[in-house]
């Protein structure tokens, strides 16, 4: 299932990572300003505002590399059930994963969309099982044959990767979808004033 409006949902996403790329800019070209810092600290009080932060703030022009096309192609895809939409799954993503990340992560500043990015990508898979829409089905299917094997990346091994932040992220994706397909079929279930139910 895609954007009702592909081209504006591509303007957006793209204006989005414009954003994220001038921060990073700033963040490189300011040292003083060490961005980074204001990630989240887990388990320190001071660190709670980098639940706010850290999606926007990555570890370097590589690290905001790697995120860039995935941010791009799933953040658009989430579009698909309109902007208010979109908004409800991000901040739900971007709160639990944040929280999460906060109560377990190891010591250090986590940053990064990645756990932003998990989160799409989740609720993108299970949007269409929870829903019964064979279309994002389809969609499903189709992201997890091409980016399922990110999906790895919610367990530990891997230096300097905060596998909490994608595990939590993660689990805000399956919270999302849930609180969506709930919404949807309670819409479906109530008729329009006026309308008498079938």
């Amino acid at each position: 299932m895609l954007p009702q409006n592909p081209l504006r949902a591509a303007v957006g996403m793209l204006i989005a990572v414009a954003a994220l790329y001038g921060i990073e800019f700033y963040d490189v070209a300011t040292p003083a300003a060490s961005l980074d810092s204001y990630g989240i600290e887990p388990r320190d009080v001071d660190g709670l505002g980098g639940i706010l932060w850290a999606p926007l703030l990555h570890a370097g022009w590589a690290h905001l590399w790697a995120n860039t096309l995935p941010f791009l192609v799933l953040g658009w895809l989430v579009l698909a059930g309109g902007l208010r939409q979109f908004v409800a799954v991000t901040a739900t993503v971007w709160i639990v994963g944040g929280i999460g990340t906060w109560l377990v992560g190891a010591p250090g500043h986590h940053v990064g969309a990645s756990g932003v990015i998990f989160g799409w990508m989740v609720f993108l898979l299970l949007r269409g099982f929870f829903q019964r829409s064979f279309a994002q089905i389809l969609v499903a299917l189709v992201l997890f044959f091409y980016w399922g094997g990110m999906l790895w990346g919610v367990l530990p091994g891997q230096p300097g990767i905060s596998w909490e932040g994608h595990l939590f992220g993660a689990l805000g994706g399956v919270l999302a979808a849930w609180l969506v397909a709930r919404s949807t079929r309670r819409q479906v279930a109530e008729p329009a004033p006026g309308k008498l139910a079938e």
